[in-house]
């Protein structure tokens, strides 16, 4: 049975993604590693840790010594590693007779970890959720000049070099976001065992997973529509350009004929 040494959890995520099969192995071979689609169980010195292949690691009942050794031991296996991670803490009980979360503490009727598994996944999909609503954030307040400069002047006081760049980081941020969308949906282990996903879904709901979703898609439109400013704003100086291009043009071939 697994010896917890505190009864904190904790998540963290580390990076875009773990690099498989390097990290499996790796694993394997220092561990008590069990694989459940998704992710991976280690039977730590203390506690264990869930490893989920989209960069977030779950800790129940580790020591920080422990903790730091893993992180170390796994960094290299880390793709686009972060300096510092998205984090998340909770409590547990394993010793309840109901299995409940309030005040950001977890009950449990038994000590079963796929139970804690289970609950895993939803503590992994909220920090990852996290990390996606920052990102949001921190694009849509870099860029916040560009409406206001929209709504009092009726355009962008950027060079189309200036606008290009700023697409592109728009653009990218939306995109890294929707091409991992699909980490917020029910995991596929759930699939396998139906009868833990009341416990998944009781901690989704109490972390406000989906009305966060709901939120994100509000920022992601946002930047949807500063996109397309954007967009219209580089087309009308391309324009502005071109008719001035041929005006000039035009009154070139005018004074030539004159003389």
């Amino acid at each position: 049975m697994t010896q917890f040494a505190t009864t904190l959890i904790e998540s963290l995520a580390i990076g875009r993604s773990f690099v498989l099969p390097d990290l499996e192995q790796f694993v394997n071979d220092n561990y008590r590693c069990i694989r459940l689609h998704d992710a991976m169980q280690l039977e730590l010195d203390s506690g264990e840790a869930f490893l989920f292949d989209y960069g977030v690691v779950v800790f129940w009942g580790v020591t920080e010594n422990t903790k730091q050794s893993l992180l170390t031991k796994i960094q290299t296996f880390v793709l686009d590693s972060k300096i510092i991670p998205d984090f998340e803490q909770y409590a547990f009980d394993s010793h309840t007779d109901t299995i409940k979360m309030h005040a950001d503490k977890i009950s449990f009727a038994n000590e079963d970890s796929m139970e804690r598994l289970a609950v895993s996944h939803a503590l992994a999909q909220s920090v990852k959720l996290a990390e996606f609503e920052r990102l949001a954030q921190e694009v849509i307040q870099a860029h916040a000049h560009i409406p206001v400069s929209l709504a009092k002047t009726g355009k962008v006081a950027m060079s189309r070099k200036a606008i290009a760049k700023s697409r592109g980081v728009l653009f990218g941020a939306r995109g890294d976001i929707l091409l991992n969308y699909s980490l917020l949906d029910t995991p596929e282990f759930f699939w396998d065992y139906p009868e833990l996903e009341p416990l998944y879904t009781m901690v989704s709901r109490y972390l406000d997973v989906v009305a966060r979703i709901n939120v994100l898609n509000k920022k992601l439109e946002s930047i949807h529509e500063l996109l397309d400013m954007l967009a219209n704003e580089q087309n009308h100086k391309h324009s502005s350009t071109l008719e001035w291009i041929i005006i000039i043009l035009i009154a070139l071939e005018i004074v030539l004929f004159l003389h």
